[in-house]
């Protein structure tokens, strides 16, 4: 996403600064989704994240780094597969989960011994970390469990006045969050999907990810349940659509809304999936606003290019 000066300039960055430095917490833009940010090397103000968002105790938090030379300060044995990586695709849209640092504490990590890490591809969260100058833990800026946030106005929505300052940076470029990455086993193992691809990863290292296992360590984003709106969401096969639609149900799929159905509001998605992933969530919210009693999404293809849209329907599905 690109950004102008006076762009910049026109957001009170150093405002931010200054409400990290005295332990608050800050909204910002990524390319992936809205981050909610607090000093990483502050428990306490780690802990207000968890309070605003009412996430458990022991869900890890990605700590966002405005540099790779800050690496050393988080995590230690640093593999060759995680500089590769990095120098592909940081700044971007891709966690690295390495062995944590000493010193680096549980609040951050929940109590693994490993800290995720990722250097965001906006030029306002890059400007934001650059006059920092620390790591920032942030999740997304919601509560705990629900649809990701991808403009300022849906963290207003969520938070309200229990986020310090939000920095608006306009909708997010990419829409869903990072891919996530293991290295910490001495093996890539992909904990989350997103829009660096498991080829990318091959491509850059020579050998596929393996898929999650059960010792993999825990990360944001992969537990069953997940980016659910508040009505219930039904996936449902493009062979079997026109089946189960009423005036009580809202619609997201890839055909356009057929005459004289009533429904109580029909999306017609994107058949590409980047564009797609990036309107997933603001798509999911307005149908959750809709006055409907269920959400009905039809099941995107299931080819390689379209795993992270399908990966976050599906814990969506599951509330």
């Amino acid at each position: 996403m690109s950004a102008t000066v006076d762009a910049l300039q026109s957001v009170p960055i150093r405002d931010a600064v200054a409400t990290l430095r005295r332990g608050g917490l800050v909204a910002f833009p990524t390319e992936t989704v809205y981050g909610l940010g607090a000093d990483a090397s502050n428990p306490a103000a780690v802990a207000r994240i968890y309070e605003v968002k009412r996430r458990p105790a022991g869900h890890p938090v990605i700590v966002h780094i405005g540099d790779i030379g800050q690496l050393d300060r988080w995590a230690r044995e640093i593999p060759d597969a995680a500089t590769k990586l990095a120098a592909r695709f940081w700044p971007g849209p891709l966690t690295l989960v390495l062995r944590r640092a000493p010193g680096v504490g549980d609040e951050l990590t929940g109590g693994e011994d490993t800290i995720g890490l990722r250097i965001p591809g906006h030029p306002i969260a890059l400007e934001l970390l650059r006059q920092f100058g620390e790591g920032i833990a942030a999740p997304s800026a919601n509560r705990f469990g629900r649809i990701s946030p991808t403009t300022a106005e849906h963290v207003r929505n969520d938070l309200g006045e229990e986020v310090d300052l939000i920095l608006d940076g306009g909708p997010c470029e990419i829409g869903i969050e990072s891919t996530i990455v293991d290295l910490s086993r001495g093996r890539p193992v992909l904990l989350r999907p997103g829009q660096v691809s498991t080829g990318d990863i091959a491509a850059t290292l020579g050998a596929t990810p393996e898929p999650r296992d059960r010792s993999a360590p825990r990360a944001p984003g992969t537990l069953e349940s997940h980016y659910a709106p508040q009505k219930p969401l039904r996936l449902v096969a493009g062979d079997q659509w026109e089946r189960g639609v009423g005036q009580n149900c809202a619609v997201l799929c890839f055909s356009a809304r057929p005459a004289g159905e009533k429904c109580a509001m029909w999306i017609r998605a994107s058949a590409d999936p980047q564009r797609y992933a990036r309107d997933l969530y603001s798509n999911l919210r307005a149908l959750d606003a809709s006055g409907c009693d269920e959400i009905l999404v039809e099941e995107p293809p299931a080819s390689a290019e379209w795993s992270a849209v399908r990966d976050r329907l599906a814990r969506a599905r599951s509330a």
